[in-house]
């Protein structure tokens, strides 16, 4: 069975910092990219990060020198360290991967492999 299965996320206070990791399983090829999105309460989902394999990472202005994305050694795996958290970062945090990269990497609609999401929650 094709999926991408996230872990990590919790709570945190403002200020502090969680780890997310997301791994693909069942699927018999690589994605050309992998990435986080995140959906608040009543908002629209919006993009954090993407990174292309093997290139660069691009991210959301609002995440920029807090959160870093990361390749791991496993195929279809990534992970995100977020630090200098801020409660407005609070949402449900999705994996989303592509293969080929869409250009408009920061919208959802050009993703069509997600996983189910993971609550990051952080309190002021």
């Amino acid at each position: 069975q094709e999926q991408l299965v996230e872990s990590g996320g919790g709570s945190a206070q403002a200020g502090g910092s969680l780890r997310l990791s997301c791994a693909g399983s069942g699927y018999t090829y690589i994605f050309d990219c992998m990435g986080w999105f995140r959906q608040a309460p009543g908002k629209e989902r919006e993009g954090v990060v993407v990174i292309y394999l093997g290139g660069s990472p691009y991210y959301a202005d609002s995440v920029k020198g807090r959160f870093t994305i990361s390749q791991d050694n496993a195929e279809n795996t990534v992970s995100l360290q977020m630090n200098s958290l801020k409660p407005e970062d609070t949402a449900m945090y999705y994996c989303a991967a592509a293969a080929p990269c869409p250009v408009d990497w920061y919208s959802p609609r050009a993703y069509n492999t997600w996983g189910q999401g993971t609550q990051v929650t952080v309190s002021s």
